[in-house]
């Protein structure tokens, strides 16, 4: 049916996520979820807003999420009119390339990354370049002061998981001032400082957020923009040129029920944290070279191994991690950080593997 196609769809390379696996009881560590369930209060919010009879479904949700951005905004210390909700952060940064970022000029953002970024420049026509992160996987700064349409970063990156202090990211805000810069913060509450607290200094600074892996609602599909009213008002103008409700009621009420339990959150944090720790220290003990980091996954490498084939022989044994086929990390694994369990049982399942090839 391709005949059908409008021509940009001929021109698309679609983004690839994660393996969803049609199994009983997978280890699951290719999607960056979080291990652990939402707090206790999610669920109770959403048989609230059910009730008895879901009386509340046949009506549409309120469009402007203002309980929502009202909680948050609270949450961080700032205004609800700084605060922009959508449907998953990809859907808040499909929302930025098309309202902030369709420049003259070429964004930039670093050659490793979230891969989603060069597939939304290309649905959206926006012209880009790469800017190469060091041998370390490191950003560098002063790599990004050429001319650009707007400056877009990962902090921590993905899939590195390699953190900036948020000095570096003041200093790459201010040095671009004529032009929007973006922060993608999906990992922030695992290691690194947040940029919130720069939007009232800087109206050229958007920071995203999503609900996804530090509050495990993945399945929930809502992300946030924090920025200058302007910034935010041109996300709002674009969005109800598209979608005018793109978050649900329960939705709603789930991501305001995760954020008005700070304990829970932080005990979960903590919880990643420790667990990441413990299997960078348990990969290395098998030889593997493990980048720093400030995320919920963690990037290593075997010399001994190629990383197709352990990818391979973990999916056989049930066990899933995520391997990229893109230069400079094509030998690279991308682990999830899971359960204490769960990581054992990867730490295992290698053993099992590296045996095998030295038989």
């Amino acid at each position: 049916m391709s005949r059908y196609w409008s021509d940009i769809v001929h021109r698309l390379t679609p983004y690839v996520p994660g393996e969803q696996p049609a199994l009983a009881h997978p280890v699951k560590m290719n999607a960056n979820e979080n291990p652990y369930p939402p707090s206790p209060r999610v669920l109770e919010a959403i048989r609230q807003e059910l009730g008895e009879t879901a009386e509340s479904l046949r009506r549409y949700p309120d469009s402007t999420a203002r309980k929502l951005r009202e909680t948050v905004a609270a949450h961080h210390g700032i205004r609800a009119d700084q605060v922009f909700a959508g449907n998953g952060s990809d859907e808040v940064l499909a929302l930025t390339f098309q309202a902030l970022l369709k420049h003259d000029k070429p964004i930039l953002f670093p050659d490793i990354t979230y891969s989603f970024y060069p597939t939304y420049a290309r649905l959206f026509e926006v012209e880009y370049r790469t800017i190469p992160v060091d041998d370390a996987f490191a950003i560098r700064v002063d790599d990004y002061a050429s001319p650009n349409g707007g400056v877009l970063l990962p902090n921590p990156n993905a899939p590195t998981g390699h953190p900036l202090p948020l000095s570096e990211i003041e200093r790459l805000v201010a040095q671009h001032r004529d032009s929007v810069v973006v922060i993608d913060e999906a990992y922030v509450d695992f290691g690194a400082q947040s940029a919130i607290a720069l939007i009232d200094r800087y109206p050229n600074l958007l920071v995203v957020h999503t609900v996804s892996k530090s509050r495990s609602l993945a399945g929930m599909r809502v992300g946030f923009a924090f920025g200058h009213p302007d910034l935010i008002d041109a996300l709002n103008r674009v969005k109800d040129s598209f979608n005018s409700y793109p978050l649900d009621r329960l939705a709603q009420v789930a991501a305001i029920a995760a954020y008005q339990d700070d304990k829970w959150f932080h005990d979960s944090c903590a919880k990643v944290i420790a667990s990441r720790e413990r299997l960078s220290a348990g990969l290395t003990a098998l030889g593997f070279k493990v980048v720093p980091s400030g995320a919920n996954f963690v990037f290593a490498r075997h010399e001994g191994y190629d990383a197709a084939t352990l990818t391979a022989r973990l999916k056989d044994k049930q066990i899933f991690v995520r391997h990229f086929k893109a230069p400079r990390i094509d030998q690279h694994l991308r682990i999830s950080i899971g359960t204490d369990a769960e990581c054992d049982a990867l730490l295992a399942a290698l053993e099992d593997v590296f045996h095998a090839y030295v038989g």
